[in-house]
């Protein structure tokens, strides 16, 4: 039972990278890793022992070893990242057969499983820096935090950055709409409500809508307004893991679902119009989201109420100042989003928060 379960094809040796090297002569054992692989969107290369081709075991991101072939690879070169499997939970000689190859990990099925997808689907997807969350939350309504949600999204992919922007508010007519892609085909938040687990970032990524370059998740017009927490942590971590920058337009009741989205979220703006009642809403709203997310910094719009200034409702609250959003007329037919005009000084605005964001974050 030899040889490597790929595709022919240019991409092959890229293909056998991304995938886990399994090595097992247990017929059993291997369907049911070949099952989880496919769970986790790899695709494995499969050898009774040792690999015979140069650096087939060295360089594979992960080795899957079954306890039948402990006795083939003792005299493979030690690394990390193998896991040894087995079934026999009883087995207290599994231990001792770990340490003679070095296995990182021992994993019983199929109690072990959701683990081993986990760890399979790292390696497919490729274990980078995460993307940076940013989440953006009105003060009241009508503050304007979804226009900049999406000026930051247009903007951040206009760089060049891979985006996702994120709708995570059901009320709020959907980003696609603001977009102006809401017949654009692609999966909405209600295709996701089943998910549970772990959700392939990739397969996430090409089944929403793109739009100026970036990929949407929004609602559809039906009657769901809701998807399960566990959906929503689910998708959310699905996003992340594909690095780049993920924007997220937040309601402003903090609900199961937002609390999902805010435990994931690296900086909060909080949008607030210049107005001494939308200081006393925005006050309730930082001190409940204030309680999830640690880093939150206020973006002012103007025009400003008689006795206010961006630097004032900053000490009215207590938090950081970003700065002032700048009024941007929305373009006549609605062909160009928010801030879509490259020069334009809400584009200017978005630009430089991602170029300070990006360099706290050390990208």
């Amino acid at each position: 039972m030899s040889g490597a379960i790929t595709h022919g094809g240019p991409d092959a040796a890229d293909q056998r990278r991304s995938g886990p090297l399994i090595v097992t002569e247990d017929a059993e054992l291997l369907d049911d890793l070949l099952r989880l692989c496919a769970a986790a969107g790899a695709r494995p290369e499969v050898h009774p022992g040792i690999p015979m081709r140069r650096g087939g075991w060295e360089a594979a991101p992960l080795v899957i070893v079954g306890d039948d072939a402990v006795r083939r690879v003792r005299g493979a070169a030690r690394r990390r990242g193998v896991v040894l499997v087995g079934r026999d939970q009883d087995d207290s000689g599994v231990w001792r057969r770990a340490v003679e190859i070095g296995a990182d990990h021992v994993l019983m099925l199929p109690d072990g499983e959701q683990w081993l997808v986990d760890r399979i689907a790292d390696v497919a997807e490729g274990a980078g820096r995460p993307a940076l969350t940013v989440g953006v939350i009105g003060g009241r309504g009508g503050a304007g935090a979804s226009t900049l949600a999406c000026a930051l999204a247009v903007t951040s992919a206009r760089e060049g950055r891979r985006t996702l922007l994120v709708d995570a508010d059901p009320l709020g007519g959907g980003l696609d709409v603001l977009l102006g892609g809401e017949t654009t085909a692609g999966l909405r938040w209600p295709a996701f409500a089943a998910s549970r687990g772990r959700v392939g970032g990739g397969a996430l990524e090409e089944s929403l809508p793109e739009l100026h370059a970036l990929r949407v998740l929004s609602w559809d017009r039906g009657d769901t307004v809701s998807v399960p927490p566990q959906a929503v942590r689910a998708v959310l971590a699905a996003a992340r893991r594909r690095g780049g920058a993920v924007v997220v337009d937040l309601p402003r009741r903090v609900d199961e679902g937002a609390a999902e989205v805010l435990a994931q979220v690296d900086v909060g703006l909080l949008v607030i119009p210049a107005e001494l009642r939308a200081v006393a809403a925005a006050r309730r709203v930082a001190s409940v989201v204030g309680m999830v997310l640690g880093d939150l910094r206020i973006a002012v719009r103007g025009p400003y109420a008689p006795g206010l200034d961006h630097r004032e409702v900053a000490r009215l609250l207590g938090l950081p100042l970003l700065g002032e959003v700048p009024h941007e007329p929305p373009s006549r037919d609605g062909s160009v989003p928010p801030g879509g005009a490259m020069r334009g000084p809400l584009a200017r605005f978005c630009a430089a928060f991602w170029e300070r964001a990006l360099a706290e974050a050390g990208d």
